[in-house]
């Protein structure tokens, strides 16, 4: 059996959270422990709706953390997911996952988890009691004003993630909380306030069921989202790919068949002049333009292949 890591404080009492809405009882599971295996899978899954329709009620706060993070990315600044246990766990992870599936530099979007690197694998929830580590952690990324934390904890309580937000607000870098009670219940300091209401787990209190999907769900839309307005993907595509395995190759020569109708013979001669670049093998597949000459024309346009391709055709429809 796996051992927590050592932590401080102790673990002593404190307020009572039974009228957190994640730590309530959930009255369709008031017997979990005596239904047939058929039942309790079935329950489980009829319960599992609630989280997109959490992620759903939650459209106009997500929409809002979409736009505010994507202008400041674009104008140099990052974006830090913050939390301890569960929430922070589920933060790296979709952090780790932009990298690879976005070709964007690891420290764009950043997870701090309490406790660092071992936390992934061993409990440390002891940790997130610390809320001048969520503050310190943060200041050891040297957070600054052009930066975005995304702060998240499923019953709002947790001291590491207030101590982080608190910590982004005095340094105006962009606040958002994340978590899974109503505001009434845990007021949180922030620029932008997502409340994913998933209700009383059926498991009371393991928020790493419904509170946790849900928050993966928005974590996925954020992240994906900002990842398009910054002008990584082309139509539905991962265009701004590099083409670094046999996977990703043959992908990418599939992008460039299905946008460009390039044969994959040509994709590949592309691909290699391009050094392995799916967006700048579509500039040079659609416009014929050499290499050098169609990085330019993409970073002139914020490296937006759309706006790129537009201003091409433009240009060749005047001359």
């Amino acid at each position: 059996m796996t051992e927590p890591i050592n932590s401080e404080p102790m673990l002593v009492a404190s307020e009572d959270r039974g009228h957190l809405l994640t730590e309530q009882s959930n009255p369709r599971s008031s017997d979990l422990d005596t239904p047939s295996v058929e039942d309790l899978v079935t329950l489980f899954i009829s319960e599992d709706v609630k989280p997109q329709q959490a992620v759903a009620q939650a459209a106009g706060a997500i929409t809002e953390a979409v736009e505010r993070i994507s202008e400041r990315l674009r104008g140099g600044g990052r974006l830090f997911y913050v939390g301890a246990g569960t929430s922070g766990r589920l933060g790296v992870l979709d952090a780790a996952e932009c990298p690879p599936t976005f070709c964007s530099p690891p420290e764009l979007v950043q997870g701090v988890l309490a406790g660092g690197a071992p936390a992934l694998l061993r409990s440390s929830e002891g940790l997130e009691d610390l809320s001048d580590a969520g503050a310190s952690d943060l200041q050891a990324c040297q957070l600054g004003p052009a930066d975005c934390v995304i702060g998240i904890a499923a019953g709002g309580t947790t001291p590491y993630v207030h101590g982080a937000l608190n910590y982004a607000r005095v340094t105006e870098a962009l606040a958002i909380a994340m978590a899974c009670v109503p505001a009434e219940q845990v007021p949180i300091g922030c620029d932008i306030d997502i409340r994913l209401i998933t209700g009383p787990e059926l498991l009371t209190g393991s928020t790493r069921l419904k509170a946790g999907t849900a928050t993966k769900m928005a974590l996925n839309v954020i992240s994906t989202s900002v990842m398009v307005r910054l002008g990584k993907v082309y139509g539905n595509r991962m265009v701004d790919v590099a083409a670094t395995n046999s996977k990703l190759m043959d992908r990418a020569l599939r992008i460039l068949r299905d946008l460009a109708n390039v044969p994959r013979d040509r994709g590949i001669e592309l691909l290699r002049q391009a050094d392995g670049s799916v967006k700048l093998a579509l500039l040079m597949a659609g416009t014929e333009l050499p290499l050098e000459e169609a990085r330019s024309v993409l970073a002139n346009h914020g490296n937006q292949l759309r706006d790129a391709l537009i201003s091409c055709d433009a240009e060749l429809k005047a001359s």
